[in-house]
């Protein structure tokens, strides 16, 4: 047995670092440049990166100059190393972006109108950030497209598709489901289904987990589109809390404060950025696509109670509370506290259903208490 003395033990566990445009920053095993630089501050665009998906280095924008290395190298895709000098900011490097950003822009939608209907179109942007060329000419698009997929959420561009592979590799990787995959060779390369099918004939959950990817809005929302609201870029983002079930997944309404006579209308749902919340920015087909109920006009806005003839009516809340109480009081009074049952749901948070079982068993001495998840 090898003895290691306490000495031995920290310089092994000693904080390993890399220089980054002549700043050290400290890194952990297993780290790429582009979390490195990321964590520091340092800017290195990317189109095909998210932090949920194994790198791919399909893009090719992240690109750096690494000290003794002929060749550059993806900065998503490439380990940090103890002691390496990596440059992010040379005249290889801009012109490589430069000269990149202007090949991806020969078959893409340039106006913005046009490319950007839904959510921001990155590569416009990163375009715009880093001088890109805009005279090398145009091409049409080679890519095949799905207009006439019959499901109800999810519509793909093919003309501002870059066949990054984000939205397919999210499907493979966090889905697990694999419904979409690219398809095709070279300029042709689309993003497709087995056979064609229509997404509702696959194993797509429509969780919308492709459109939340995309970096161009190749792969968008419909219902959006189809009732011309205003491009994401032009609405206010609300966090909020999904209603649906008790998990708690946060999302951001998308609002239009304009619409509805200025009392504003939620145009869609869309994603926290990944990492920063519980649900790191996933979201199931309810959470991100069926948010109608909010604007529909048969929704209860209100508490009701009925009145002396039975009917339903407006009232406020500390009203509605107080008839319930009394109505609880009331039983229980008149037919023992076992008259009464509570049953909860599973769509309620954790405490919430707390709460209910307190309010049974507390309160009203009861143990008549039930929650659906229990059955």
């Amino acid at each position: 047995m090898i003895e290691r003395t306490e000495h031995d033990v920290q310089a092994r566990a000693a904080i390993k670092s890399i220089d980054i445009d002549g700043h050290s920053v400290a890194f952990s095993a297993g780290e790429t440049i582009l979390e490195a630089a990321q964590r520091a501050g340092v800017e290195i665009p990317t189109l095909c990166h998210d932090p949920r998906l194994e790198p791919a280095g399909a893009c090719r924008t992240c690109l750096v100059e690494v000290e003794g290395q002929n060749r550059m190298v993806p900065a998503c895709k490439t380990p940090a190393a103890d002691g390496a000098k990596i440059l992010t900011e040379t005249e290889r490097v801009d012109r490589h972006r430069k000269t990149l950003l202007a090949l991806y822009l020969t078959d893409h939608p340039r106006d913005r109108e046009v490319a950007e209907r839904g959510a921001p179109n990155e590569l416009l942007d990163m375009a715009d950030r880093y001088g890109a060329p805009r005279n090398w000419g145009t091409m049409e698009s080679k890519r095949d497209a799905r207009d006439t997929d019959r499901n109800p959420y999810i519509h793909f561009n093919a003309d501002t598709c870059i066949a990054c592979a984000r939205c397919t590799r999210y499907c493979e990787e966090v889905e697990g489901v694999s419904a979409i995959t690219l398809a095709g060779r070279g300029a042709e390369t689309t993003i497709a289904t087995a056979d064609s099918l229509s997404l509702l004939d696959t194993t797509c959950e429509m969780c919308g987990g492709c459109v939340d990817v995309c970096p161009t809005g190749a792969m968008g929302e419909k219902m959006p589109l189809t009732r011309s609201a205003k491009p994401e870029r032009e609405l206010k983002k609300v966090r909020s809390t999904c209603n649906f079930c008790g998990v708690g997944c946060q999302l951001d309404l998308n609002v239009d404060e304009e619409a509805e006579g200025g009392n504003g209308r939620v145009v869609k749902v869309t994603s926290p950025p990944p990492g920063t919340t519980t649900n790191d920015g996933n979201l199931c087909v309810k959470g991100r696509f069926a948010y109608d109920f909010i604007h529909h006009e048969e929704r209860i806005t209100s508490p009701l109670v009925r009145n002396e003839n039975g009917d339903l009516v407006e009232t406020s809340w500390d009203n509605a509370l107080r008839v319930a109480a009394d109505g609880l009081r009331g039983v229980a009074e008149r037919h023992g506290a076992n008259a009464l049952g509570f049953v909860s749901s599973s769509r309620c948070t954790v405490e919430e259903n707390y709460l209910v079982q307190k309010l049974s068993r507390a309160v009203f001495k009861t143990n008549n208490v039930h929650q659906c998840a229990a059955t």
